[in-house]
């Protein structure tokens, strides 16, 4: 991960612009490739299938240098996504560490009150009992009075 971080896109000179190639239409290879990828096949090596339509040696050098711009272009781009989600998921660990850490808290706290809901009870049973004797006593008293 440090290595992907530590990582500096450079950038190709002198690229040449796809539309500098002579009878090569982009959206014409994008179309005919989406249609052999739906079909479910592909040339055995797509570069030469590309390459057919482009003339010299020169304009495939820019092409392949436009080619180099773009896959790094894109591996920046897959670098950037990278550096994001390990932030996130460095973010979502910090998050996950606080969560159980206040869920340890709470199943002591939790742990402390059942405790005290059991000696309330017991207290409040025995408080009935003595209570319920208080009252037969009462009435008791209350008869001999009578």
């Amino acid at each position: 991960s440090s290595k992907i971080r530590d990582l500096e896109v450079q950038s190709a000179d002198g690229v040449a612009v796809l539309e500098d190639c002579i009878d090569f239409s982009v959206a014409k290879t994008i179309q005919k490739t989406e249609e052999k990828l739906k079909k479910g096949g592909l040339p055995d090596c797509l570069d030469e299938d590309i390459f057919s339509h482009v003339g010299n040696e020169e304009a495939q050098i820019r092409f392949l240098k436009a080619k180099l711009r773009v896959a790094q272009e894109e591996m920046h781009n897959v670098v950037c996504e990278y550096r994001k989600k390990d932030d996130e998921n460095k973010n979502l660990k910090s998050r996950l560490k606080d969560t159980e850490e206040e869920n340890t808290r709470l199943q002591r706290t939790t742990s402390v009150q059942r405790s005290q809901v059991e000696k309330y009870k017991i207290l409040s049973q025995e408080a009935n009992k003595k209570s319920e004797g208080l009252q037969q006593e009462v009435i008791a008293l209350e008869k001999v009075l009578q």
